[in-house]
């Protein structure tokens, strides 16, 4: 096949700041998983898809299966829409005052 670029699991950029491996990094829409440490202004690789535990608003009180959203200014997952991207779907239940959930990314 002629126009097969490649499977979509990973992506290649390029970070203004540096990005910790395991760090989730919001690209446009596209929320991201750096699998490895990638320097300010270096190119490197995320993952696109897959179930990850990140950080996640404390307070929030989150059920199995439902839309997240990511605060990109505070850097973590929220159940709330106004002001936040969505990006995923809870993988398991999380409460408050829980600072991490499973999130299955751009679902």
């Amino acid at each position: 096949m002629k126009n097969y670029i490649q499977d979509g699991k990973t992506i290649s950029f390029t970070p203004t700041a540096a990005v910790a491996s395991g760090e989730a990094v919001l690209l446009g829409m596209l929320l991201v998983v750096a699998i490895a440490a990638i320097a300010e202004n270096t190119q490197g690789e995320a993952l696109t898809e897959g179930v990850f535990e990140l950080p996640k608003k404390s307070t929030d009180v989150v059920a199995q299966g439902v839309d997240l959203y990511w605060d990109d200014t505070a850097k973590e997952l929220t159940t709330t829409a106004t002001d936040n991207t969505k990006v995923g779907k809870a993988w398991v239940a999380a409460g408050n005052p829980s600072t991490t959930v499973w999130v299955k990314i751009n679902a």
